[in-house]
């Protein structure tokens, strides 16, 4: 069953949603915080969704904005997503796998890749969601750490940026493979569910053929201890920081 949500308080913002497929979640809020944008980009999401960080970033740049969904019925929330707001013009949503992107934009096209990929690697059938469309968006069986930096070597500009966000306990793993595909780690950040939790969740920034040197920023920590959002991330929620 499809829901019309308000997009937090992002400019009255809309989002199409179905909770048996997807939905949006604080990873993609607090990356699209993340990310360092301008208008004057040509800026890519792999992984779109239903097109919450394309939608987010829509507030913050005048830049045009792709986003890459695999999955016909996401695909299709994505679209909705993009014309209940009007933002045709600004949002162009592509129904295609990202390992195919190298043979469709050419070289050095893009200034930033945004990415909030499926998180788990596939180690036994126990673990994948019985729903092939929340097991695809949750687990790597169509798109893998390697696909996705080798397909952002290609189609990044020199000192082009990917912004990902994903769990923390995969860090390690990303950063050899940015490096395996001469991305350079810049930034990082942790997220903490509480001031006492671990972290679980980690944004990271890297720039193609970037030179050696590495930003750890302050943690945001998500709840207070009773469980409601700390002010930090209220703010966020309200339009970024």
């Amino acid at each position: 069953m499809e829901v019309i949500n308000d997009l937090l308080n992002y400019n009255d913002l809309k989002i199409v949603q179905n909770p048996k497929w997807f939905s949006f979640s604080i990873d993609s809020v607090l990356l699209a915080n993340f990310v360092k944008v301008n208008n004057k980009q040509k800026i890519i999401d792999f992984c779109t969704g239903n097109a919450p960080i394309p939608l987010f970033l829509s507030a913050k740049t005048k830049s045009k904005i792709i986003g890459v969904e695999l999955q016909k019925e996401i695909y299709d929330l994505a679209i909705k997503s993009v014309n209940i707001n009007n933002l045709q013009d600004k949002i162009q949503i592509v129904k295609e796998d990202v390992k195919n992107l190298s043979n469709i934009y050419e070289t050095d096209t893009f200034d930033l890749i945004t990415c909030n990929p499926p998180y788990f690697k596939i180690n036994n059938d126990k673990n994948i969601n019985n729903n092939s469309v929340k097991a695809i968006a949750r687990h790597e069986l169509s798109l893998s750490l390697d696909d996705i930096f080798k397909v952002a070597r290609k189609i990044l500009k020199n000192d082009g940026k990917i912004c990902m966000v994903h769990r923390t306990q995969r860090l390690i793993d990303i950063i050899f493979t940015m490096k395996k595909y001469n991305i350079e780690p810049k930034r990082i950040q942790f997220i903490y569910p509480f001031s006492f939790s671990n972290s679980n969740l980690v944004l990271i920034e890297g720039v193609k053929n970037g030179k050696s040197g590495l930003t750890i920023l302050n943690n945001i920590i998500v709840h207070n201890e009773d469980g409601s959002y700390t002010d930090y991330v209220k703010e966020i929620f309200n339009g970024g920081k």
